[in-house]
C-alpha cells in the first residue's frame, strides 16, 4: 500500500509559530480600534489573494504581515518598522521543529511495510530545511515540495510515482489541501485533526466514507494501516 503524508502540523508543529508572530505583530500595530480578530481578518484577506502569487513559508508571511501594516499603521511607516515587522516571521524559521507525538514511532512501524512519500507545499527551501532538521527523511521513499497540493499536483505524483489510486491514502490534517484534493484527484483520504490548522485550510469534508478516514491522533494510524 502507498502511504503519502502531509508535513505541516501533520508531521511537525508549524501554524502555533505563526499564531504566536500574528499576536507580536498586533502588540506592535497597537491600533487604536481594531481587535485581534478583525486585524485577523484582514490578514487572512491579503494572505488569501497573496498564496496565488507568491506561495507559502515564513517569508512570504513576513510579507503579508508588511502589506497588512502599511494598510493599518497609524503612525508614519518608517524602514526599520517594516525591518521590524519582517523579522518577526523570519522568527519562524528559527524554532525547533517540534514533532507531534506519536509521529516519530508510528512512522518507524509503517515505513517497513508500505511504501510512504512525503508530499508538502511551501517554499522549497524552508521545506527541505524542516525535513532535513525533523529527521523523519529516512522513513520516506519520495518527497515532493509544490506550490500547491490541489487535485492536478496529486494526479502529477499518482503519474510521478505510478501509485495505484485505490490502495493509495493521503494523510493530513487539512480539508483544503490534504483531503478534498486528494478525493478529487481519486486517491483515499486520512484526516488527523490539528487544533491550530490554519483558518484558511479549513474547508468542509467532501470524502465519501468508503474513502475517507478520520483519526484522533496520528498514531491511531498503526490501527489502521
Amino acid at each position: 500500500m502507498n502511504l503519502i503524508f502531509d508535513a505541516d502540523d501533520t508531521l511537525w508543529e508549524n501554524n502555533i509559530y505563526f499564531e504566536r508572530a500574528f499576536e507580536d505583530f498586533v502588540d506592535f500595530l497597537d491600533h487604536s480600534s481594531l481587535t485581534s480578530a478583525q486585524i485577523r481578518d484582514i490578514l487572512n484577506e491579503i494572505e488569501l489573494v497573496n498564496a496565488q502569487l507568491h506561495g507559502y513559508g515564513a517569508r512570504n508571511f513576513g510579507k503579508n504581515l508588511q502589506q497588512a501594516y502599511r494598510r493599518l499603521a497609524q503612525r508614519e511607516i518608517r524602514d526599520a518598522d517594516l525591518d521590524h515587522v519582517m523579522s518577526l516571521a523570519e522568527k519562524i524559521l528559527e524554532q525547533p521543529v517540534e514533532l507531534i507525538d506519536g509521529v516519530e514511532e508510528t512512522l518507524e512501524y509503517l515505513s517497513p511495510r508500505h511504501d510512504l512519500t512525503l508530499f508538502t507545499k511551501g517554499h522549497p527551501e524552508e521545506q527541505r530545511l524542516k525535513v532535513d532538521r525533523s529527521g523523519l527523511a529516512r522513513f520516506f521513499a519520495h518527497t515532493a515540495i509544490v506550490k500547491e497540493k490541489d487535485a492536478p499536483a496529486y494526479r502529477r505524483l499518482i503519474e510521478d510515482r505510478a501509485l495505484d489510486p485505490a490502495r493509495t491514502w493521503m494523510i493530513g490534517n487539512s480539508p483544503k489541501s490534504d483531503i478534498n484534493p486528494a478525493v478529487e484527484a481519486g486517491l483515499n483520504a486520512v484526516l488527523v485533526p490539528h487544533a491550530h490548522t490554519w483558518v484558511l485550510e479549513r474547508q468542509d469534508l467532501r470524502a465519501s466514507p468508503s474513502r475517507f478516514l478520520k483519526v484522533e491522533k496520528f498514531s491511531d494510524l498503526r490501527n489502521h494501516f
